[in-house]
């Protein structure tokens, strides 16, 4: 793999799992024997050998958890928006891909092709991963041309929508931005220079976690 380094955004609340994330943070949920985030760790680091983790609510508890699961570094994200990291961290340093995940998304993804796509476009600052529209789950529509993404809507409907898997150069997209705080605004600015891209190719499962009664219903 030409892509070593992965990020887990799990900073969020969780207010629509209450009254379970009143004890613990979101992706502490459990999951098959363990938890959401616990997993996905486990299962990128099978392909990817550097996996940070941002937290926030209910930092601490979250730090020791990742910890206990051998993650390279922790990113103290609490009161930020989810793109904070990208021009706050020493991620803004790394000159190179990086594969961002969400701990509220179980997934099966081919990495290895996920990586060649985002070399075979030339390497931009972001290339999102697609999914069907699901429903009952909003998401941001995409609309592109040859894969040069040119609008994202929540209400100008498309045939994909964003799935929270993207491949970004943090340090390529403060060369090109000013700092922003969430990825709305990130995408936006990235679309102006032709540099947010969206994959063919897409996770052969995906499920969101949005609620306690998804979270019963995981495979």
């Amino acid at each position: 793999m030409r892509i070593r380094y992965a990020i887990i955004l799990a900073a969020g609340r969780g207010m629509r799992m209450r009254p379970l994330t009143n004890v613990i943070p979101k992706a502490m949920a459990p999951y098959n024997g363990s938890t959401l985030v616990a997993k996905g760790i486990e299962k990128i680091r099978r392909h990817v050998p550097n996996v940070y983790i941002t937290v926030g609510y209910k930092g601490a508890i979250l730090a020791q958890h990742v910890i206990e699961h051998n993650v390279s570094g922790i990113f103290n994200t609490e009161g930020q928006d989810n793109a904070w990291w990208i021009f706050n961290t020493l991620i803004k340093e790394l000159n190179e891909p990086v594969f961002v995940l969400t701990c509220d998304n179980v997934i099966e993804l081919d990495f290895k092709l996920i990586e060649d796509e985002y070399f075979n476009f030339g390497a931009p600052a972001c290339m999102v991963v697609p999914v069907k529209p699901v429903p009952g789950l909003e998401g941001d529509y995409i609309v592109h041309e040859q894969n040069i993404i040119t609008s994202l809507s929540r209400t100008r409907e498309s045939d994909i929508y964003c799935s929270g898997i993207q491949v970004l150069n943090a340090n390529k997209i403060n060369r090109l931005l000013q700092p922003v705080d969430n990825f709305y605004h990130v995408w936006q600015g990235l679309m102006e220079h032709r540099e947010l891209y969206c994959s063919n190719v897409y996770p052969s499962q995906w499920f969101a976690v949005d609620t306690m009664e998804q979270l019963q219903r995981l495979p």
